[in-house]
This record gives C-alpha cells, sequence and structure tokens, in this order.
C-alpha cells in the first residue's frame, strides 16, 4: 500500500496502470484525471474476498474536492486582491496635488500664505485657545475662540503675526486648548495639507505622501478638497 497526497493506493493498482513514458511534469500534485483514473483501477484490482469499503471511496473523494476547491478559492482571492490594489493605487494617485485634511500637530505654509484646519471639541468648553508656534518653537501667533459646543471648529490662519507681520513659508506647530469644568484640555487639531505623491510598499500598502506632515493611510484622510 502507497499513499500520494493522503490517498491510500494499493500496489496493485501501480502495477495495473500504463502511464506512458514523458518528460516528468513539475507539478507531482494529483489532478482531476489522475484521481479519477485511480479511483477506478483500485476498484478493479480489489481483492474480491475482502473489498474496499465504499465510505473509504467517498471520503478520498470529499478531500479531493476539498482541496480542488480551496485551491481555486486561493487562485481567485489572489486574482481579486491584485484588481483590487490596482484599483486602490489609480484612486491614491488622483490625490497628487489636492489638499487633504488629516489629524496632525503641524501644517507647512505656503507662498500662499495660508493654512486651514479644525478643532475638535469633545465636551463643551467655557473658552478656546489656538497656539500656533514656528520651526524654533517660538510662539508666533494666539487666536481666542471663545466658547465652544461639541463638534469642529473651523479656521484659517493666513500666515500672520499677532502684530500682523507676515511669517515666511515653512512648518508651523498648532495646539489647542479648551477650558473644561475649570480645568484646561488639549483637543485635537486636523490640518489642511498638499499631496506630494503616493507610495506603494512591498506588501501593497498605498501611502499618502502630505507635505509638512509625513506618510500617511488613505483611511486616515479626513476631508478631501
Amino acid at each position: 500500500m502507497q499513499e500520494i497526497n493522503g490517498f491510500k493506493v494499493s500496489d496493485s493498482v501501480f502495477d495495473s496502470l500504463s502511464f506512458k513514458k514523458e518528460a516528468p511534469k513539475k507539478n507531482d500534485s494529483l489532478e482531476k484525471g489522475d484521481f479519477l483514473q485511480l479511483m477506478m483501477a483500485q476498484l478493479k484490482n480489489q481483492d474480491p474476498l475482502s473489498p474496499e469499503k465504499g465510505s473509504e471511496f467517498v471520503a478520498q473523494l470529499a478531500q479531493f474536492s476539498t482541496v480542488q476547491g480551496v485551491q481555486d478559492l486561493n487562485t481567485n482571492f489572489q486574482s481579486m486582491t491584485s484588481s483590487l490594489k490596482s484599483s486602490q493605487a489609480l484612486q491614491a494617485s488622483a490625490l497628487v496635488g489636492h489638499t487633504v485634511f488629516v489629524d496632525s500637530p503641524t501644517a507647512r505654509l505656503s507662498n500662499t500664505g495660508e493654512i486651514l484646519g479644525s478643532v475638535t471639541v469633545e465636551k463643551p468648553t467655557a473658552d478656546t485657545l489656538l497656539n500656533i508656534y514656528d520651526s524654533r518653537g517660538v510662539l508666533v501667533r494666539q487666536e481666542l475662540m471663545g466658547p465652544q459646543d461639541p463638534g469642529e471648529i473651523r479656521f484659517a490662519w493666513d500666515g500672520r503675526t499677532d502684530a500682523g507681520e507676515s511669517l515666511p513659508p515653512g512648518l508651523y506647530r498648532f495646539e489647542a486648548v479648551g477650558r473644561v469644568d475649570g480645568e484646561n484640555v488639549g483637543l485635537k487639531t486636523t490640518l489642511g495639507a498638499n499631496v506630494n505623491s503616493v507610495t506603494i510598499g512591498a506588501g501593497g500598502e498605498l501611502m499618502l505622501n502630505v507635505d509638512g506632515v509625513g506618510p500617511k493611510q488613505v483611511s486616515d484622510i479626513k476631508e478631501i478638497l
């Protein structure tokens, strides 16, 4: 008795089969036709005094069908995954040059001299303050936003100091603070930035290279302008 890919086949079956002398195949696994041929030969050459039970053949057939089904499913899934990644890459490439909103404390001030953003308020604030720092950590602007209800507070900074002086292009950091129940609480800032390029990783993951922010996943994008 010999075993091939989980199937028990008697020696007499191999003796009765006439295999053509061909160049060896690269794939040694049993195909549907090979399995049926082996099963029929095993039925013909079984011992009449000790015949094989039909349940054993049914089990072998069920096992073969399961393996074949899993292989087909894997092939179809891989094809679908490849098509999906290609579609996502095309969609992501369309974002290059657009302004997107992402959760970030920093953004780059361009020559146009404006940074769009929002502050997320989760609990009502008695007062709200937005601080803006330059790349050296120097406070260059403070904006009082007053009491706020839960929600998104939109703002647009024109790149000027409190004294009205225009600041040069570069990276700036935003810090939002809310007065909640008598305590100062840090609030999340979402800033608008330009998508410079799209990177596809070795595993197929897509990353947007956002100016002044760094790489971000497509799922991190809150809004597209």
